[in-house]
């Protein structure tokens, strides 16, 4: 079977800073590469697609098709915050 090359995914600016705040938090698991990544938290499974600060509203159009038809978490944010809000700790 021939190799598919796959292009590296671009990382947001605040990916790495908003993983290691959660990363800290007892009780929160990380998942990256799940687009963006996936959080653990008392049993739920949170889904976030991460944008960089103000661009919140660029979504490719599988991201756009998965908002519309995906049933489970799924929060696109640019907020540390937010997310905290959405897993129950704010």
């Amino acid at each position: 079977m021939p190799r598919v090359n796959r292009r590296a995914a671009r990382v947001d600016k605040n990916q790495s800073s908003i993983v290691k705040a959660l990363r800290a938090i007892n009780g929160v698991t990380v998942q990256l590469g799940m687009d963006d990544f996936l959080i653990g938290y008392k049993g739920a499974t949170y889904w976030i697609e991460l944008k960089s600060e103000g661009n919140e509203k660029k979504l490719k159009k599988s991201q756009i098709e998965l908002q519309k038809e995906w049933t489970g978490h799924y929060l696109v944010t640019s907020s540390l915050d937010e997310i905290l809000t959405a897993i129950g700790i704010a």
